[in-house]
């Protein structure tokens, strides 16, 4: 199908200007004023922004999790990422303790192939790392899985210790790939949470009690320690406090090759919503927990300055009805996640372009460029140039939604709440196309299915 958008305002991560585009097939093949050429489709776009098809580098699609899983499948929650203006994730295989890796993600093709309807790749969460196993990381690198993502929480579950976390960060480095880091100091953590249940705490904000921002600090910095050492480029995910922010400062500031990103809820939620009466707040137990409103000027000026360099979700949803219900008697059985891919280029666009926070070049870098130079995606994805992948989205600045479980045109998550129920939101994806294939026009899903394992470069090269 060959598509021309007519009269739009194009944003890159650095451009701004009033053309036209032209897609063939799956790329984007001309773009200039007054293109005169025959398309099978043809979109006005005037008064409209035209942008890269939104990244997120940071799902959890159907994951086993507390004894439940998430609530979206690469079905449901590709779909859902599309209406949102999302044309690529990267989501998170995982690696069984003592099993092989290469194990781990041929499972999670088996859960994507055939059910996504945007392209996608895997980050691979490593749980353990033998000396004898070292190899297999070179082999995933191949495979075009060039990150990996380790825990200092959860002990017992994901957790590794510091040998294993040197020992898998050295060898990422001398294969050119890069590890993403979820820093918190878990066994300090399940000490606190210890003395909390012994003192009778069971409500939801006890998560977040439980979790404070020195525990992320403290896994911030020993993170950026050991890379430093290790020699491999390190990636922080849902950073969520000022505290753990300023460590990211400190290490960038000496030299050390480490990025960092947040989340949608980290800019404009807090820990007051784990108050609500009737477990309610159990909606927003995730981990890290939301923090005290004080941090979030913090965060965005992380991201104006460019210590942040990315918006991710870590979506990982549980329905309320169910499976966040399985914590009523204790905090700690609270399934840890919440919904977000559908909710996180508007949401950014409303509370960071319109309040001035942010320009409209770092939204789209925010969104989607950085993620594509980060995670070996660029120029395939992330931009809008000649030959780059046709992931376009127009979007219209001026539109007004109300966000509900109960209005189509703003959810279509599989998870029974919205993590931004009853905000009003300005800016909303109007029509989404992802390699060519127009996904949603005007709140219709046109294109179910179709999406696209993609294979990442290492760190340094480039996608085309």
């Amino acid at each position: 199908m060959s598509i021309l958008i007519k009269n739009g305002r194009i944003v890159t991560a650095v451009d701004d200007y009033v053309a036209d585009l032209f897609i063939d097939g799956e790329q984007i093949t001309a773009i200039g004023k007054n293109l005169q050429v025959h398309a099978d489709r043809v979109f006005d776009a005037a008064g409209k922004l035209v942008i890269p098809g939104g990244i997120d580098p940071h799902t959890h699609m159907d994951m086993p999790f507390g004894g439940t899983t998430s609530a979206d499948d690469f079905d449901t929650g590709t779909v859902a990422a599309a209406f949102g203006g999302t044309t690529t994730i990267v989501d998170f295989a995982i690696q069984q303790k003592g099993h092989s890796t290469l194990d781990g993600l041929e499972v999670w093709h088996q859960k994507a192939e055939g059910k996504a309807t945007i392209d996608y790749g895997f980050h691979m969460i490593v749980t353990d790392m033998a000396v004898e196993r070292l190899a297999e990381m070179e082999k995933l690198a191949d495979a075009g899985v060039t990150s990996y993502k380790m825990f200092m929480a959860y002990p017992g579950v994901l957790y590794v210790d510091d040998g294993t976390l040197y020992r898998a960060f050295r060898q990422a480095g001398e294969n050119r790939t890069r590890i993403c880091m979820h820093a918190e100091n878990g066994i300090v953590i399940d000490e606190i949470i210890r003395e909390a249940r012994e003192a009778g705490h069971t409500e939801p904000a006890w998560h977040a009690k439980t979790r404070p921002t020195r525990m992320e600090a403290e896994g911030v910095h020993r993170a950026i320690a050991i890379a430093e050492v290790a020699k491999v480029p390190l990636y922080i995910v849902h950073l969520s406090s000022h505290d753990a922010l300023e460590q990211v400062r400190i290490g960038r500031n000496r030299g050390v090759d480490v990025q960092a990103e947040t989340c949608p809820q980290y800019l404009t939620l807090d820990d007051s919503w784990y108050d609500r009466p009737n477990f309610e707040g159990a909606k927003w137990v995730m981990t890290p927990a939301l923090r005290e409103k004080w941090n979030q000027g913090s965060l965005w000026q992380g991201l104006r300055f460019g210590d942040l360099s990315a918006v991710a979700t870590d979506h990982c949803p549980f329905c309320f009805n169910g499976q966040k219900e399985l914590g009523r008697d204790s905090f700690t059985k609270i399934p840890n996640g919440a919904p977000g891919v559908e909710n996180r280029v508007n949401v950014l666009y409303d509370a960071g372009v319109r309040t001035g926070r942010i320009s409209l070049n770092r939204w789209v870098e925010l969104t989607s460029t950085s993620a594509a130079k980060t995670f070996g995606m660029f120029p395939k994805k992330g931009t809008i140039a000649v030959g780059s992948d046709a992931d376009v989205v127009i979007f219209d600045p001026n539109e007004t939604r109300v966000v509900s479980i109960h209005d189509k045109r703003t959810h279509h998550m599989r998870v029974d709440y919205s993590a931004y129920e009853g905000h009003e939101i300005t800016g909303w994806s109007q029509t989404v196309i992802s390699r060519g294939r127009v996904i949603v026009h005007n709140s219709q899903l046109e294109t179910h299915k179709g999406g696209k394992f993609i294979k990442r470069a290492r760190v340094g090269d480039l996608l085309r």
